[in-house]
């Protein structure tokens, strides 16, 4: 077993860009921890490996108390077998964790007594919601937090936290290259270890797509953020970090130990609304609605969706995870665990792609090349066996 996926459904506002299943509804907080702790306790027989990572997403577990972050990270010691210092992550947005907000902020003393909560509760990583830190871009966007919040969240975290992760986005419009490497440079200049960078899509259904559909914003421009993401690539790397994954970047040693599990295609139980699980061979879902998840649970029923992958789905799926990362896609591991006519497909399918110099082939295995890192969602596709 690789890990735990607890998925925390609320945040305090809505994100312009974002389509994860959350909610703005506080009032069923408490109830949806007990509910999520109760899940762990359903589920328990889904598990029989030791844990190795446990990893609150959402959403926002920043709303959480320290006191509910500890229920829950108790509940999964209670019901599974856990390896000694096992990676546990809590992302947060950085109004959540200053010290400076205002009227009715926290004062430098609570600041401190909530990094060290969260310590207490057993939280060893950090994932902070940075974005940017520009207000024009965060106003843009719709976050929470302004540019001085952002800052001085990295620098009181860092005064307790090793494992520090932030996320940055590039692609923004109106961003120009010149405050991409400034915001890059921000981020190095606090001396993380892990810097996690997405470009912005435009989901359906969002705010985002409505105001670009009004002409309210412009739209993104795909070849800028083309631009950024080499921008990225290139000041990372020259700073010492490994690109292991196409949309992050680790010191040797802080490589993300719960996103790697998934991309190397370990198994893990997810849990809250629309937490995803997968044991091997099938894939499960949770329904994405707080009240009816909460009823559901409360009841003793599991509310969620099964699939079970085929030879052909488990095969795009590593197709299209490893080429994301440094691994690659071993070609003896298609032979065996895939068949040969995987095998002469894929051979088939990517030899376009070799000639190009988008990917390379070495040691058995094949790599998106740096010219092919920002295609490779593409390539990948190009790959898949179609049924």
């Amino acid at each position: 077993m690789s890990g735990i996926y607890i998925h925390i459904p609320f945040c305090k506002q809505a994100c312009h860009y974002c389509d994860f299943h959350f909610s703005t509804q506080l009032g069923k907080k408490e109830a949806m921890v007990h509910a999520i702790a109760k899940e762990l306790v359903l589920r328990k027989t889904e598990v029989d490996d030791a844990i190795e990572t446990i990893y609150f997403g959402g959403g926002t577990p920043s709303v959480l108390t320290a006191e509910e972050i500890e229920q829950l990270i108790k509940a999964v010691y209670d019901n599974y077998k856990v390896i000694d210092h096992p990676e546990i992550t809590l992302e947060a947005n950085p109004d959540d964790l200053v010290s400076s907000r205002a009227p009715a902020c926290r004062t430098d003393r609570q600041s401190r007594d909530l990094f060290s909560e969260y310590k207490k509760a057993g939280i060893n990583r950090l994932s902070i919601g940075i974005q940017s830190f520009f207000d024009e871009d965060l106003k843009q966007m719709n976050r929470a937090h302004n540019a001085g919040e952002a800052e001085q969240c990295i620098k009181e975290a860092t005064q307790y936290f090793d494992n520090i992760t932030v996320d940055l986005i590039y692609g923004i419009p109106g961003m120009d290259n010149e405050r991409w490497k400034a915001n890059i440079q921000k981020a190095l200049d606090f001396g993380l270890p892990h810097i996690s960078s997405y470009a912005l899509t435009v989901e359906p259904r969002t705010a985002l797509k409505k105001f670009i559909e009004k002409g309210v914003v412009p739209d993104v421009d795909d070849e800028q953020a083309q631009e950024q993401f080499h921008i990225l690539v290139d000041m990372l790397e020259a700073a010492g970090f490994v690109n292991y994954e196409i949309s992050n970047f680790g010191k040797p040693d802080y490589f993300s130990k719960n996103n790697t599990a998934y991309w190397l295609g370990k198994t893990y139980l997810g849990v809250g609304p629309s937490a995803h699980s997968f044991d091997g061979k099938q894939r499960s879902w949770n329904i994405r609605n707080n009240p009816t998840y909460i009823k559901k649970i409360t009841e003793g029923a599991l509310p969620m969706e099964i699939e079970t992958l085929s030879t052909t789905d488990r095969y795009n799926e590593y197709v299209m995870t490893g080429l994301r990362t440094i691994w690659g896609v071993d070609l003896g591991r298609i032979a065996s665990e895939f068949g040969e006519n995987h095998l002469k497909y894929l051979n088939r399918q990517s030899s376009k792609f070799l000639k190009q110099g988008l990917l390379v082939l070495e040691g058995g295995k094949l790599l998106t090349t740096k010219k092919g890192k920002f295609l490779v969602d593409g390539i990948a596709s190009d790959l898949f066996f179609l049924r």
